[in-house]
């Protein structure tokens, strides 16, 4: 904060020059004993009512004590909600204020929380000094838990509208603060710094990076890594993300392989490309379908250790999870798997051993996950309820009833054509392997039944075939599946009658109906899903 503690002279003028009563002072400077943040609480006390005693009770924690007298004494409940808001958020904007409170207009509130001095105003937003805000979180959380975890999902929905419609550097801000949320935690809270000045950044690979990233490698992972993360910076720089400092320099950097990308030889060249594409091969990528490798991440001066910058780098994994097209799987190597364990579980990383490799005598343990088992709108519902759960999840258990089924093209029009047939029957859809299909799980959620899975397959198909009739060209092929599966004609004869068709031209306009279906399905699959 700003403001420094003060001396016995300094703090009495302080006091007097913002409104505190002469005959209080004394008692104010025994019970703050100059500390800048109790004195400015209390000079905001006395701005809310001018009427105020200052009649301090001896308590062992000065700054709660203070901040509880000034909650009491805020100028309405809608003050006291703002207050108690800005305390959960990174840094809060008049915007995200009014989402918080569900209100329309807050620039007044907005402008008074600016006013309180131990409020500090960053080009982005405002937010608390860290003493304070501790002690606003610890007292709503314990004195209102259903406020708290209001307040949570509100921020979690601003952030996340955000964050699907921006990029770049403002979409990682986003998730810095979005990440935030998390912050209490157990789970997260010894594993995460967030960065609150702009002392670095990320930006693409330069050409003249190549020196100082490769010599980054060896000093932390010795001359073998080395040559291998040279080959991978020279084969797919367009994968490389560089945190700069102030002046430019490179201060860390995260590389990506693009699995699919890779050739046999790469896979040999490189322990830790060969064991992620022997364990990938058990669910083989499908035909535009992509894998991901983190393959390095490191900060030059802390490596893989906690830090700013280390946060930065995670921050850019997760802004890939949101944005990459198609991705099936993500793999993350440590230098020290055990470490990390408990936030990686916490985000839903698979442990995986079969994965581990060794490079120059140094082992790495691999984590992992499985993006069509738990598609990405299903994992943040996951970090989600998380949030506020303190208790560490330990790694999940996955049932044998939200396991995914990974089908082929071939396989996957079969399904589709078998669940059109069974579009009326419920228990035959609940048998279709469609319903353990990345498209439908992502909708139902992992714990549904298979009857309900089914009631969402079946609302897909409807939906898909419905959006043939949105062109001209189409509609001719949704009035003849729905006329033979949607809302049935006891034959498909009877079917070609209603249509007023030849037999033979109905049954072509039915196949390529079908085949638009399955098509547009297919891609919904394998695809990006809508949240």
């Amino acid at each position: 904060m700003p403001l420094r503690n003060l001396g016995p002279e300094e703090s009495r003028a302080y006091l007097a020059l913002r409104g505190v009563p002469a005959d209080q002072i004394d008692g104010v400077l025994d019970f703050t004993h100059g500390h800048a943040l109790a004195l400015s609480l209390v000079a905001d006390m006395y701005d809310q009512g001018p009427d105020t005693q200052f009649r301090p009770e001896a308590a062992p924690n000065v700054i709660q004590t203070l901040l509880e007298q000034l909650v009491q004494q805020v100028p309405s409940p809608i003050h006291r909600a703002a207050l108690e808001a800005s305390s959960l958020v990174r840094l809060l904007t008049e915007s995200l204020l009014a989402a918080l409170l569900r209100q329309d207009d807050v620039r007044e509130v907005f402008d008074w929380l600016r006013g309180l001095s131990f409020m500090e105003v960053d080009r982005r937003g405002l937010f608390p000094h860290d003493l304070a805000r501790e002690a606003l979180t610890a007292d709503v959380r314990w004195r209102n838990p259903d406020w708290y975890n209001e307040l949570h999902v509100q921020a979690r929905n601003y952030y996340m509208h955000r964050v699907q419609n921006s990029s770049g550097q403002e979409q990682r801000r986003l998730l810095a603060d979005y990440v935030y949320l998390h912050r209490d935690n157990p789970s997260v809270r010894p594993f995460f710094q967030w960065q609150e000045t702009g002392t670095f950044f990320t930006d693409a690979l330069r050409p003249e990076d190549l020196p100082a990233l490769i010599a980054m490698v060896e000093r932390h992972e010795g001359s073998e890594s080395a040559g291998i993360a040279a080959r991978w910076l020279a084969r797919q720089p367009y994968n490389v993300s560089v945190l700069r400092g102030a002046g430019g320099a490179p201060t860390g950097f995260l590389a990506r392989v693009t699995l699919e990308a890779t050739s046999a030889a790469d896979r040999e060249l490189d322990p830790a490309i060969h064991t992620v594409w022997q364990l990938m091969n058990r669910k083989p990528l499908r035909p535009g379908e992509t894998a991901t490798l983190f393959r390095f991440w490191m900060v030059g001066a802390t490596y893989q250790d906690v830090s700013p910058e280390q946060s930065r780098l995670f921050l850019n994994m997760v802004q890939d999870y949101l944005v990459t097209p198609s991705l099936a799987y993500t793999f993350l190597p440590v230098a020290d798997p055990e470490f990390w364990r408990i936030p990686f579980e916490y985000a839903d990383l698979e442990r995986l051993p079969e994965a581990d490799f060794s490079i120059g005598g140094r082992r790495c343990g691999v984590y992992g996950h499985d993006w069509r088992e738990t598609p990405v709108v299903n994992w943040l519902q996951l970090l989600a309820d998380r949030e506020m759960n303190m208790t560490p999840p330990g790694q999940r258990v996955r049932s044998i009833a939200e396991s995914l089924i990974v089908l082929s093209e071939a396989d996957f029009a079969t399904a589709v054509r078998d669940a059109l047939r069974d579009y009326k029957d419920a228990a035959s859809l609940a048998a279709n392997p469609l319903i353990r299909s990345r498209m439908v799980i992502s909708q139902s959620g992992n714990e549904a039944t298979p009857i309900a899975r089914a009631a969402v397959l079946r609302k897909l198909l409807r939906e898909t075939a419905e959006s043939l009739e949105e062109s001209p060209k189409l509609s001719k092929l949704y009035r003849a599946v729905y006329h033979t599966y949607l809302q049935p004609a006891v034959t498909q004869e009877q079917a070609a009658e209603v249509l007023d068709l030849p037999v033979s031209t109905y049954r072509r306009h039915l196949r390529s109906g079908i085949e638009e279906i399955t098509s547009r399905l297919w891609s919904r699959e394998v695809g990006n899903l809508e949240g």
